[in-house]
């Protein structure tokens, strides 16, 4: 065991970080989707 791994920062779950970035990342995606077709739908009227 090297030094690093005995004095561990976060102890938090891996797994939870990953899926909880990969929903603020789909989200963030799907708002800038929304205000894309919102700009269209207005610009057509």
């Amino acid at each position: 065991m090297n030094k690093f791994e005995k004095n561990v920062q976060s102890k938090n779950n891996d797994v939870i970080d990953s899926g909880l970035a990969f929903l603020v990342g789909i989200l963030g995606f799907t708002a800038i989707y929304v205000i894309a077709q919102v700009f269209d739908i207005v610009s057509t009227l």
